[in-house]
């Protein structure tokens, strides 16, 4: 089959975890020997942010990380009929990810009304009911559905007719690069949190699903991330935290490596508004073999079994103490976490969700086990 990827940016992952999921999804299209077409604005915000913070290098160690990734940068300005009509020639199915110009979304609706392939928009964000009104200002009218990255925006979409056609289609971990790593001999540091702050979204659950816990045990603890303010920054020092900053993803599992937990903390319109949405975080730890203890989130659609897989802490109390046994019990700890690297590799991996988008684009009456472009 032939693709063609239109996101926010592939080559960094600087405050873009979207990046991890559609990066893996696109290497195992290859894998299977399907071409995948890979488009980006370039100037794209997370692109300029990382090149700011780590350099060029940074864009470089991705591309030699991930190999496969045939990206196309472009400039918005230079996008009209013919130069879709070059981009797309002879792509079947195109994939357009939220993150992307309202005015692009509509542009290839337009395209595909006069053409042949498909086109399916991919939501990963909470925007559908934190800011509905920017979603339902995308023109979906020509599209032929919409993959959501959980039920519960799924059915969102359905009940606001902002699309006729919608699946679930829940982010997963790139296994390939998400795996345990052999722990170094030296020393270990208790606990690892990698996230970045965004925009007040959970500034009161890190005090204290994170801070406080750490704070309060006393652990050796680092955090990753990026846009934290200087008040948050100081938080940290307060709590003897070590503030790393900006990690690229396939650098994680050696993180994760170095320390003996790490705590997912959801932002609030996920823990409050959208049950069943883990993001993309959890699967990674999981995948990596870490023991990993949650702030409230709603697994309603059973993905995991939450006690099993992974603790859950409803509040910050609850959080000490499971942190002070899995830190304390850690036979208990490692019989956790390989059950959730088993559950993982059972159900929960960028190749599943490719089987997933095989089965959709049979719905599409497209041919997803035929591989290699087709001749002029």
């Amino acid at each position: 089959m032939r693709l063609a990827l239109f996101s926010h940016s592939l080559r960094s992952d600087w405050n873009h975890g979207n990046a991890h999921f559609l990066r893996g999804v696109v290497t195992e299209l290859c894998a299977r020997g399907h071409e995948v077409r890979c488009y980006e604005p370039s100037d794209a915000w997370s692109v300029q942010n990382l090149i700011a913070e780590a350099g060029e290098g940074a864009l470089a160690r991705a591309a030699e990380i991930y190999p496969a990734l045939d990206i196309h940068p472009y400039r918005l300005a230079g996008v009209d009929d013919a130069w879709l009509d070059r981009a797309l020639d002879g792509v079947e199915l195109v994939l357009v990810h939220e993150w992307n110009d309202p005015g692009l979304v509509a542009r290839l609706g337009r395209h595909r009304a006069s053409r042949g392939y498909r086109i399916l928009f991919h939501d990963t964000h909470h925007r559908s009911v934190s800011r509905p009104s920017e979603m339902a200002a995308y023109d979906l009218s020509r599209y032929d559905g919409v993959l959501a990255f959980g039920k519960v925006i799924r059915e969102l979409y359905l009940a606001n007719r902002w699309a006729r056609r919608v699946w679930t289609w829940h982010e997963a971990a790139d296994v390939r690069i998400f795996h345990p790593v052999e722990k170094s001999p030296g020393a270990r540091g208790d606990l690892v949190f990698i996230g970045n702050w965004g925009d007040d979204e959970r500034a009161r659950e890190l005090d204290e699903f994170l801070i406080e816990p750490v704070r309060a045990l006393g652990l050796r603890a680092r955090v990753h991330g990026v846009r934290y303010p200087d008040l948050a920054r100081q938080k940290l020092a307060a709590a003897q935290i070590d503030y790393r900053g900006w990690i690229a993803n396939f650098d994680v599992p050696s993180v994760f490596a170095a320390h003996r937990v790490t705590v997912h903390v959801p932002r609030r319109q996920y823990a409050t508004q959208l049950p069943g949405i883990p993001t993309i975080r959890p699967f990674e730890a999981m995948a990596s073999g870490i023991p990993l203890v949650c702030a409230p989130w709603d697994d309603v659609e059973g993905l995991f079994t939450p006690g099993e897989d992974f603790l859950v802490a409803h509040d910050g109390a609850e959080m000490r103490r499971h942190l002070g046994a899995l830190l304390a019990e850690p036979a208990r700890a490692v019989a956790m976490a390989e059950r959730a690297r088993r559950t993982i590799l059972a159900r929960h991996t960028c190749a599943h969700r490719t089987d997933e988008l095989y089965a959709i684009s049979r719905e599409l009456d497209l041919q997803p086990e035929r591989t290699g472009w087709a001749a002029a």
